[in-house]
């Protein structure tokens, strides 16, 4: 099992973010990227259906087989994340969870943010988790939801939509007084807008990615569970989509930084070379 592979599973992909972030730091690891594009985006759905499109996306990928699995899609993990780890028996980890672990390193939380889909915001799961650590915080939760759009629909760098979006998008929280210490992109996808993101913000407020703290926990999990790849070959990075492989192949590219070959359609059975 040492040389099978990662699992990245995320409903876009947004989840390239971590993937990168896990290549970085494990190089040599084998990894399979599983974007459930046909239903995207989650965070419209309700939590039966984020838990059903979960499951049927993870059981395509345990048959591959995988020996770990990074759940990068945080609207998957506050709602579904339950049911998964009793359903499955690998390893799983979770990008919310990771996100925490980057908070709490902070020198300063009195006022945290999250920026996240509505279906992750109004779990409340991630300000249960953050008010655990931090019972003092005053948090601020902002559903975001034309990102993901902005996101999968290529606009990340548009000279005039983008900037428009994400100014309207976080002017509730900007109001906010005192200055947030910190704010948590809570969707991979968001991390693409970082750069807009980060220009409306106070430049004393930190912009928190968690996709790098995520890939230390893929590293931690496989020294503890003796599955880590020591075999320093080519790696294979395998990407498979429900929906479109072309538009995932020409938009991915731009996110992801090593060659991204083929896509495979789970849907169709094509492959995209």
């Amino acid at each position: 099992m040492k040389t099978a592979s990662i699992g990245v599973f995320d409903s876009g992909f947004g989840g390239l973010t971590v993937m990168n972030a896990i290549t970085t730091l494990l190089p040599y690891e084998n990894i399979a990227y599983f974007a459930d594009t046909a239903n995207l985006p989650y965070g419209n759905k309700t939590a039966e259906q984020i838990i059903e499109y979960s499951h049927e996306s993870i059981c395509f990928l345990q048959e591959l087989p995988i020996k770990l699995l990074v759940i990068a899609c945080h609207t998957s993990c506050v709602t579904a994340l339950t049911s998964l780890q009793k359903h499955f028996s690998f390893p799983i980890i979770s990008i919310a969870d990771s996100g925490i672990k980057e908070l709490s390193s902070l020198p300063t939380n009195k006022h945290l943010a999250l920026l996240a889909t509505e279906r992750t915001v109004t779990s409340g799961v991630y300000q249960q988790k953050i008010l655990k650590t931090f019972p003092q915080a005053e948090i601020s939760a902002l559903a975001c939801p034309f990102f993901v759009p902005l996101v999968e629909g290529g606009y990340t760098n548009h000279p005039f939509l983008t900037p428009l979006i994400v100014q309207k998008t976080l002017k509730p929280l900007l109001q906010k007084k005192p200055s947030i210490d910190a704010i948590l992109l809570a969707c991979t996808h968001y991390p693409l807008l970082k750069g807009a993101i980060q220009k409306e913000l106070d430049p004393c407020t930190k912009l928190i990615d968690p996709s790098m703290r995520c890939a230390q926990e893929v590293d931690k999990l496989l020294n503890l569970n003796n599955l880590k790849n020591n075999q320093q070959a080519t790696p294979q990075y395998q990407f498979y989509v429900s929906g479109d492989p072309e538009r995932f192949q020409a938009l991915g590219k731009n996110f992801f930084s090593h060659p991204m070959k083929q896509v495979f359609s789970t849907s169709s059975k094509a492959i995209l070379g």
